[in-house]
């Protein structure tokens, strides 16, 4: 009979009520389970014996066999120290102890021989080591422990109270003398003679014992290979339920929307890319589940014109669509870029924003619920209850980060049946985390740029070329270009980003001064409907530089800017830098970004900096910024949760989580309830899954 592993850590022996709280408090270790799952950071080898002869300065953690020979007290500002003399056949060297010294001088006795293990510090012309690890020899041999000693993660209040490692070893030791080391099983014989994996109890006992080096690596491989697999499995589970039991609108047909405007209204040939994406969101829309897709595609790849013509097939089967942006400016830019192309095929089009008046509301509102307006582009104003659709067949949502799960599922309750659903991003997602964290998503990725587009020359300077950046601009505006010059803005210190902003466009405004040039200026701090003068005049060229905060990292599309020149590069993320590159290179004139920077830079800004003037190619850049960043900074909040990993790195252990990915799938596909007996124990484990939200406290 294996022990309960909820069983509360208070009852495990050599624990007690005080060490429970702390346990509790600092590493939220509640269960039997949850100690198991406290993996360790790194491993000492403890194969190694030293002589005092061999030690070398370097302050390395060594372990020497040896006798106390005689102890003093030395007197120091505060109190005093005790010194032991400690000696093997070839030296003798100093043991240290600054508190615990009445149960020290209590407990070790001169002239018995104990392993000591510790750091080893070369001061006044001797080796000494403070507060050793020391035990008998005839205990250390006999002790259920391994060459590779496991240091485990702990925090600065865990050490003062005494919580030290060697007192979590001996813990985990206790654990696994009362469960006997008898732990389920938790993934089919298949899986495990194919992948040659270690069985759980062996893994567990390895990753906390490890009994050699190679036996160490299969465990770690054992175990994040079988977290990874449980997170896919639930992530698929999720998706097949979603296509099983939330039906949608089906779209039968393509009809003459659709064929009119490929026929006779594109206004460019489509690239394959495009044409592989409409084809799987055709298939989605034809078959009766509810659509549940994201689309990724770098800036200016083609994301609207997709979208368009996903709204295109909905209006063919007489539904209604909408398309919801996060910020007002994006929403107004959509909004003209599809009224044109609805123009000549006569569709109902409108625009709804927090800004729009109460006449037009009304009108809007009504036009919704007779069914006259087919298209509604606006922002979260769509999603007030107020605004009822007639029959809402499909939702676009752009930039899909922005808007929270809460927010989508406001969308579901417009209708009897959700709509389909297609979230658009730029932010390219790496495939580790797009995996991870929208694996229950359906995804396509437009992977190419439409023809004719020149790939933006990207430039690094520093601040002392500022006069021949000013010539370069000179030279563009000259030639009839126009130019951002963006400056960061960091919430925490909007005062120091304002006076960077307007240091900048004072030293801007000398430089360019009136008739000759006109400048654009566009920050937080200004009313919406200014902001918007501001970006119309610039719009309709009639500025030739906008100096700006980071306001128009999304969205705002002007084919004539050919010049995007970033303030401080060093203080942005490199998702970031690559959004508003994208700013530029809209139309079909040689595009430039010029990241200016001071010279003092980190290592991680000039890998920043490096990245971006090397590619301009989205899914590189965002597997450089996961590895820099880490995968909960990149998800945000909402998502990082999912990421929580005990053991496996999504970056790290791409590999891996490809695999367990890949085993998922076949399993759920010959068997999508588990139901055969090979499959009864990763059903179990599902089971426990749902009872208990951390996903280790089932696996074992």
């Amino acid at each position: 009979m294996s022990v309960n592993l909820q069983t509360p850590i208070d009852y495990l022996k050599g624990v007690g009520p005080n060490r429970a709280d702390l346990l509790r408090s600092d590493l939220g270790i509640q269960t039997y389970q949850d100690l198991l799952n406290l993996f360790p950071n790194r491993y000492i080898d403890r194969t190694r014996y030293y002589k005092i002869n061999e030690l070398q300065r370097n302050n390395a953690e060594v372990q020497i066999i040896g006798k106390i020979t005689g102890f003093r007290e030395v007197a120091q500002k505060r109190g005093k120290r005790l010194v032991a003399d400690f000696r093997d056949d070839t030296g003798m060297m100093e043991l240290v102890w600054f508190r615990g010294q009445k149960w020290i001088r209590d407990n070790l006795k001169t002239g018995q021989t104990y392993v000591i293990f510790g750091k080893a510090n070369w001061f006044s012309g001797k080796f000494n080591m403070p507060h050793p690890e020391i035990e008998l020899q005839s205990e250390h041999e006999s002790n259920l422990r391994s060459a590779m000693q496991a240091i485990y993660p702990s925090t600065e209040k865990l050490s003062n109270k005494g919580v030290t490692n060697k007192v979590v070893t001996n813990i985990m030791q206790q654990l696994f003398l009362e469960t006997k080391g008898r732990f389920v099983e938790t993934l089919p014989d298949s899986v495990m003679a194919e992948l040659k994996l270690i069985s759980k109890p062996e893994a567990l006992f390895n990753i906390h014992f490890p009994k050699t080096p190679e036996l160490l690596a299969r465990a770690q491989f054992r175990l994040k290979f079988e977290e990874l697999f449980y997170i896919q499995l639930q992530l698929i589970i999720k998706n097949l339920i979603h296509k099983s039991k939330i039906k949608g609108f089906t779209f039968d047909k393509v009809g003459d929307y659709f064929n009119t405007f490929y026929k006779d209204h594109l206004p460019f040939e489509l690239t394959n890319a495009q044409k592989r994406v409409l084809k799987e969101i055709r298939h989605d829309l034809g078959s009766n589940a509810q659509m549940n897709r994201l689309l990724q595609g770098d800036v200016g790849s083609g994301k609207t014109i997709v979208a368009f013509m996903s709204m295109l097939m909905g209006l063919d089967n007489g539904y209604q669509c909408c398309l919801i942006a996060p910020t007002a400016i994006l929403s107004v830019q959509h909004y003209q870029g599809l009224s044109d192309l609805c123009k000549p095929l006569g569709i109902s089009v409108s625009l709804l924003q927090g800004s729009t008046k109460a006449s037009e509301r009304r009108i809007i509102h009504e036009n919704l619920e007779n069914g006259n307006l087919q298209i509604l582009i606006g922002t979260h104003a769509l999603l007030e209850d107020k605004v009822k659709f007639k029959n809402l067949g499909l939702a676009i949502i752009d930039e899909q980060h922005r808007f929270g799960v809460k927010q989508r599922s406001k969308l579901w309750h417009k209708n009897t049946l959700p709509p389909n659903v297609l979230v658009m991003t730029a932010t390219p997602i790496p495939r580790t985390l797009a995996m991870s964290v929208y694996g229950d998503l359906d995804i396509s990725v437009i992977d190419e740029l439409p023809a004719g587009r020149k790939p933006i020359k990207t430039v690094h300077r520093f601040d002392n070329n500022r006069l021949k950046v000013f010539k370069f601009m000179k030279d563009e505006i000259a030639l009839g270009r126009q130019i951002y010059i963006v400056y960061p803005l960091i919430q925490e210190n909007e005062t120091m980003d304002y006076k960077d902003l307007m240091d900048g466009y004072e030293s801007v405004s000398r430089e360019f001064p009136m008739p000759d040039y006109q400048i654009s200026i566009v920050h937080g701090k200004m009313k919406p409907a200014d902001k918007d003068y501001e970006m119309q005049r610039f719009v309709k060229g009639e500025t030739q530089i906008m100096v700006a905060t980071t306001v128009i990292e999304v969205g705002v599309n002007v084919p004539n800017a050919s010049v995007m020149i970033i303030e401080s590069a060093e203080r942005f993320g490199l998702s970031q830098l690559h959004q508003l590159r994208g700013r530029v290179g809209r139309g079909a004139e040689q595009s430039y970004c010029i990241l200016m920077t001071s010279h003092k830079l980190s290592q991680d800004s000039k890998t920043r900096l490096e990245t971006m003037v090397r590619s301009s190619d989205g899914f590189e850049i965002a597997e450089v910024d996961l590895k820099l960043r880490g995968p909960g900074d990149l998800m945000g909040t909402q998502q990082s949760g999912v990421l929580n990993l005990r053991i496996a790195d999504i970056v790290k252990d791409k590999d891996i989580l490809e695999q367990s990915r890949y085993y998922a799938k076949n399993i759920l596909k010959i068997d999508p309830s588990l139901a055969s007996p090979e499959h009864s124990a990763i059903l179990h484990t599902y089971k426990q899954m749902s009872k208990y939200r951390n996903i280790w406290n089932y696996i074992s």
